[in-house]
C-alpha cells in the first residue's frame, strides 16, 4: 500500500514507464542534440491521454486527479525532461487558466482541442523587464469598442512556437500596478503547422480562429531541455475580442499567481523524476563497472552519496505528493507547492552532478544520459520561480503561521 497512490495511480505509471522506455529513451539523445520537437511522441501522449489527465471528461479529458497529473511528469522526467515539460506546461499553463478561470464558453470551445492533444498551449507571463518581478509586466492591453488592442512581449515561453492557443497577462489599467493586470486567451497558427497536419494534429476546419499580431519570435538555444519549444511570444497590434477575457479584469496577476502555485508542483515533479533518472543510472553503472578487482558499488565511498540521493529522493516525493494531494482534497497548498519545488529542483541538480561524479569521466560523456539530465535539471532552479523566489514565498507563509496572522 502506498500512502499517495491507488492502484490507478500505479497502472498509469506503468502505462507511462512502458511507453517511455519504448518511445521516448530510443530518440531524446537525438532530439537533444537536435533541438527538434518530438510531434510523433506528442501525438502518442496525445492518443494516451496523457495531454489531459486532470481535464475533466466533458471537455475531452481523462477527469482524473491531479496526483496523476504529476505522476505522469515524474515518470517521463525519469527518462527524458523534454517531454516531460511538454506535458506539464500544456497541461498546468496551457489548459490550467482556462479550466480554472474560464467561462462556460472559454472552456467548452479550447479545452477539447488541448486535452486531445491536438492543439498545444502555452502561458504567457514573464517578459524581458518582469521575470521574478511578475507584477512588472509592460504588456499593454486598450480598450477598442467590443475588443481589446494588446502590444507587448513575453520570452521563454514553453511552445510559443508549436502552440496554437494561450493566455498572457497585460495591464488594462496602469494606475493600479498588479491589480490593474488582467489576462486574456489569445491563438496564433503552429510554426509548424504542416509537420502536426501530417500527424493527424491541429484544429479542424472552423475550430479555432487565430488573432492576427500574435506570433512567435526568436526560438531559444538553450542548455537543457533542448527538444522543448521555447521562445519568444509577440503580441503587435493584436485586437483581442471581449470574449477573450479570462476571469474578471483586473484579476489576471492573482490568478496567474494560482497558475505558478500548481505548476511549481508540476516542476517538483518533473525535478523529482530527473533525480530518479540520474539515480538509476548510477546504480547500474556502479554495480557493473569493476576498479580494483571489485564492483565500484562494494566501495564505502560510492555507497555513501548513493544512499544520500536515495534518502533525498524520497523526502522529495513525500513534499511533492504531499502538495498535490493538498490541491486534490481543496486545501491552501501554496507553501507546501514552494517547499515541494524547492527541495526537488536542488535535489535534481545535486542528484545528477553526484551521478556524473560517481561514474567519472563516463558520466561526463554522452554515452550516458545523466550529462543531459544534468543540463535538464538546471532550469527547475529557475522556471516557475527562482530557488530565492521560493524561499520568499515559503518564509512570508512561516511567519504568518508563527505570528498568529
Amino acid at each position: 500500500m502506498h500512502r499517495y497512490f491507488t492502484e490507478s495511480h500505479l497502472q498509469l505509471r506503468n502505462r507511462v514507464r512502458a511507453f517511455a522506455q519504448e518511445s521516448v529513451v530510443p530518440v531524446a539523445r537525438e532530439l537533444d542534440a537536435s533541438c527538434i520537437f518530438p510531434w510523433e511522441n506528442v501525438r502518442t501522449m496525445g492518443e494516451m491521454g496523457l495531454l489531459g489527465i486532470p481535464v475533466p471528461g466533458e471537455y475531452g479529458g481523462q477527469g482524473l486527479d491531479y496526483t496523476s497529473y504529476i505522476l505522469a511528469v515524474d515518470e517521463l522526467a525519469r527518462f527524458d525532461a523534454s517531454h516531460a515539460i511538454t506535458v506539464s506546461a500544456h497541461t498546468t499553463l496551457g489548459s490550467g487558466p482556462i479550466l480554472e478561470f474560464g467561462t462556460e464558453e472559454q472552456r467548452a470551445h479550447y479545452l477539447p482541442l488541448l486535452a486531445s492533444g491536438r492543439v498545444l498551449g502555452g502561458f504567457g507571463l514573464t517578459e524581458p523587464g518582469a521575470g521574478s518581478d511578475s507584477g512588472g509586466t509592460r504588456t499593454r492591453a486598450v480598450r477598442e469598442g467590443a475588443a481589446f488592442r494588446i502590444n507587448g512581449s513575453k520570452i521563454f515561453i514553453t511552445h510559443a512556437g508549436v502552440g496554437e492557443i494561450f493566455t498572457v497577462t497585460a495591464v488594462t489599467d496602469s494606475e493600479r500596478g498588479a491589480k490593474g493586470i488582467s489576462s486574456f486567451v489569445v491563438t496564433k497558427p503552429s510554426v509548424d503547422a504542416e509537420k502536426a497536419r501530417s500527424l493527424g494534429l491541429g484544429p479542424g476546419e472552423g475550430e479555432l480562429e487565430y488573432i492576427p499580431g500574435v506570433r512567435s519570435g526568436k526560438k531559444e538555444d538553450k542548455m537543457g531541455w533542448r527538444a522543448s519549444d521555447t521562445r519568444e511570444l509577440l503580441l503587435e497590434d493584436a485586437l483581442v475580442p471581449q470574449e477573450n477575457l479570462l476571469g474578471e479584469e483586473g484579476r489576471g496577476f492573482v490568478n496567474f499567481m494560482r497558475t505558478l502555485d500548481a505548476g511549481r508542483i508540476g516542476v517538483a515533479g518533473l525535478s523529482l523524476g530527473l533525480a530518479r533518472g540520474a539515480f538509476d543510472a548510477a546504480v547500474r553503472y556502479t554495480a557493473e563497472r569493476r576498479q580494483f578487482g571489485r564492483p565500484l558499488y562494494d566501495f564505502q565511498q560510492v555507497q555513501f552519496p548513493l544512499a544520500d540521493i536515495a534518502t533525498a529522493i524520497q523526502a522529495g516525493e513525500h513534499l511533492t505528493y504531499h502538495a498535490a494531494w493538498l490541491k486534490d482534497q481543496g486545501h491552501p497548498y501554496t507553501k507546501e507547492a514552494s517547499m515541494a519545488k524547492l527541495f526537488c529542483s536542488e535535489l535534481a541538480m545535486e542528484a545528477t552532478l553526484k551521478a556524473i561524479q560517481l561514474m567519472g569521466g563516463a558520466g561526463y560523456s554522452d554515452d550516458f544520459p545523466v550529462e543531459r539530465m544534468a543540463r535538464d535539471a538546471k532550469i527547475c532552479e529557475i522556471g516557475e520561480g527562482t530557488s530565492e523566489v521560493q524561499r520568499l514565498v515559503i518564509a512570508r507563509h512561516v511567519l504568518r503561521e508563527a505570528l498568529g496572522a
